[in-house]
């Protein structure tokens, strides 16, 4: 491609630059929400978080409505809901019960090395979702899961750009060179984000951005819902690393699984090659992330190591919730997502 054609590729934008349709709610905290966003602030009122079960549908959902402001919002939606102080105190609450559960549900520690290196050391018997797919999964079932990880992949590093200003030094020139490459390294056509629109479009589904969050389960809207609130408190700074270390140490095997399952499904090669891309890219990343990211960063301020430990933990936990609903769902020959798919 031409520098010309590659700059006029870049400048007319991925077919996922709208913001997207507000969801439909799923119960009162998020038909809450939903109604107070459909006019304009302030809302009349708002409730509290009360016993919402923390990874549940209802407060899951109405915790995305209150993150999203702060990527591309919603259509009609007016853009002073952002920083809306009601809305705020809300999702302040919804955080509060979301981030107690996670922290009661992981062990807690602070061997930063242990946590990073069992990652790296995945068991011969392993079942997860990209094992399932590589191996015995259906085109449906890839179709789900891409899907699926839209809701990331349409924004990929974008929550993971908060954490840039939180860092400094060589930790602060790390990260960002592992940002340039998931934001295409100056050209707006390679984006990651941009590349994954181009494999839903492959496989007959629709690449515009938010598409799925709907038929999206809670357990899926967690794992989003995870980076946006790590990367918007300063004080959640190393959990968000190890979060993030956590993506580029496992994405390079999990790449290649999901390549290989594309290719045994015959898929077409721009489904596969947002896989490809990763499997090269982030074992490069991985290095970064651990030596210079978290390595610098723990350097500075070795008291946020059980911080650290904290975000690979939750991170791990909350995939294995999104896994086993996957995996659940397909034993039993159901769809994994809420509503089905009619694309494609």
């Amino acid at each position: 491609m031409t520098t010309g054609a590659r700059n006029a590729a870049a400048h007319a934008g991925p077919a996922t630059a709208a913001p997207p349709p507000l969801p439909q709610a799923r119960g009162p905290l998020s038909t809450a929400v939903r109604t107070a966003l459909l006019r304009p602030p302030p809302p009349a009122a708002l409730p509290g978080a009360g016993d919402a079960e923390p990874f549940g549908e209802d407060l899951q959902l109405a915790l995305y409505l209150a993150y999203e402001l702060h990527y591309r919002g919603f259509a009609g939606v007016d853009e002073a809901w952002e920083w809306q102080p009601d809305l705020l105190r809300l999702r302040a609450a919804l955080e509060d019960r979301f981030l107690g559960a996670l922290r009661e549900a992981v062990p807690g520690g602070a061997d930063v090395a242990g946590e990073l290196d069992a990652l790296l050391a995945e068991p011969p018997d392993a079942r997860g979702v990209g094992h399932h797919l590589k191996s015995r999964g259906t085109w449906g079932q890839l179709r789900e899961y891409l899907a699926h990880r839209s809701l990331y992949q349409l924004k990929e590093a974008d929550p993971q750009a908060w954490l840039i200003p939180r860092l400094t030094g060589q930790p602060k020139a790390s990260l960002v060179a592992v940002e340039f490459d998931e934001f295409g390294a100056g050209h707006g056509d390679q984006t990651h984000a941009r590349l994954f629109a181009d494999a839903m479009a492959g496989a007959g589904l629709d690449p515009a951005y938010g598409r799925y969050l709907d038929p999206a389960p809670a357990e899926t809207l967690a794992t989003v819902n995870l980076m946006s609130l790590l990367g918007l408190h300063r004080s959640l700074r190393g959990a968000m690393a190890g979060h993030f270390a956590t993506l580029e140490i496992t994405s390079s095997p999990g790449a290649r699984r999901l390549a290989r399952a594309l290719e045994r499904l015959g898929a077409e090669p721009r489904c596969v090659r947002f896989f490809t891309e990763h499997i090269e890219a982030d074992a490069v990343h991985e290095q970064l992330m651990r030596r210079d990211v978290i390595g610098g960063f723990l350097a500075q301020e070795p008291e946020q190591a059980p911080a650290v430990v904290f975000g690979v933990q939750a991170t791990g936990y909350l995939d294995a919730r999104w896994s086993d609903r996957l995996l659940g769902a397909w034993a039993t020959g159901r769809p994994s997502l809420r509503l089905p798919l009619c694309d494609g």
